[in-house]
């Protein structure tokens, strides 16, 4: 399924690569590149999948697996205090999300990966050392800083059991300019949201946030006890919102405000060396055309705490297994949810929801 010939036209496999990831990231992206053709972008191409071996089955529609890193050395100093991200980066996967497109192009599901997920990093050779290292249990987080996005890519394949047929990837930057391209994302809360550590400080109602305030709401997990799985719901509260910032601010329409937006954001991100820029133009105008209602949100149910690996979380693998073989048949999570992502999410019980429930009102 993944080849870097590209396939007939009207092939089954050339639907599937016009298929993309919701959300602002992704959507923006193509739409910048809508010059692509005279004036390429300058897209940082990664080879992740050619030596991949014992992958998963693959499946109707597509999977592409969403991965926000810590890299902050791309944001100014002042920057860093005013926003409150400085620190020491991990150089790990702060986000990972699950995206499934289906076959028919109709139905969007994301499904949350906690970075702290205990995971079963694949054998790999170490970046930094050139020696190989053996299987070793780990969190999730942490192969990407043990062996870039391909090990990310194994490790996710391997505990999911879904094969990932694209990629990318997103840093700080890139994600505050591309939100001050649209002209801000309006969140809604229903309660006051306090972070300690990105001083996030909103009040219920409705805020429209730029992009340093949004990289404050996508990266708080301490406003209250639901730590990462709060997060999650935030970042997939914020994919809507922006969705909906760039159709009711006619960036799609403004070809100097998309060429500007898919340069600022594409420029930096890393894609596998299959995702073309023309391919991803056609994806996000397909994705332009489905409802809020056509996506639906989750998050790895998990049970516990791993006993042999210190805060990592242990997935209810009957149920996690529930919701992958359902991306792997491409099945819709739920059938009708009314759940909304209003209250903090229970530990282990994470619920489904479609897009059209956490959109502001």
């Amino acid at each position: 399924m993944l080849t870097h010939i590209d396939p007939p036209a009207g092939s089954r496999r050339a639907r599937r690569l016009r298929l993309a990831v919701p959300g602002v990231f992704l959507i923006v992206a193509a739409v910048g590149t809508g010059h692509a053709a005279a004036q390429p972008l300058p897209v940082q191409r990664v080879d992740v999948f050619d030596d991949m071996k014992n992958r998963p089955d693959a499946g109707n529609g597509t999977n592409i697996l969403l991965m926000g890193t810590d890299g902050r050395d791309t944001i100014t100093r002042k920057e860093k205090r005013e926003f409150h991200a400085g620190g020491v980066a991990c150089n790990c996967t702060d986000t990972l999300m699950l995206v499934h497109v289906s076959e028919a192009r109709d139905r969007v599901s994301v499904v949350g990966l906690p970075r702290d997920s205990y995971a079963d990093i694949p054998a790999h050779r170490d970046e930094a050392t050139g020696e190989e290292r053996p299987a070793h249990p780990g969190k999730i987080n942490g192969a990407y800083a043990e062996g870039g996005p391909e090990l990310s890519v194994r490790t996710v394949e391997e505990m999911t059991g879904v094969r990932v047929d694209r990629y990318l990837q997103l840093d700080f930057r890139r994600f505050m300019d591309s939100v001050e391209t649209v002209g801000g994302v309006r969140v809604c809360t229903s309660r006051p949201l306090k972070d300690r550590t990105t001083k996030l400080d909103l009040a219920p109602g409705s805020h429209l946030l730029d992009g340093g305030r949004s990289l404050q709401y996508v990266r708080s997990r301490h406003v209250d006890g639901s730590a990462d799985f709060g997060r999650i719901q935030r970042q997939q509260r914020f994919l809507v919102a922006a969705m909906k910032s760039v159709r009711t601010g006619n960036v799609l329409t403004d070809s100097v405000r998309a060429a500007r937006l898919g340069r600022s954001l594409v420029g930096a991100a890393q894609v596998d060396r299959g995702f073309s820029a023309e391919q991803i133009l056609t994806l996000a105008k397909d994705l332009g055309k489905l409802p809020a209602s056509s996506m639906e949100f989750t998050t790895v149910p998990v049970n516990g705490f791993s006993e042999t690996l210190n805060g990592a979380l242990q997935w209810d693998r009957p149920k996690a297994d529930k919701v992958f073989r359902a991306l792997g048949q491409d099945r819709p999570l739920t059938r009708d949810s009314k759940a909304r992502l209003s209250d903090p999410p229970r530990f282990g019980s994470p619920v489904t929801v479609r897009g059209d429930t956490i959109e502001c009102r």
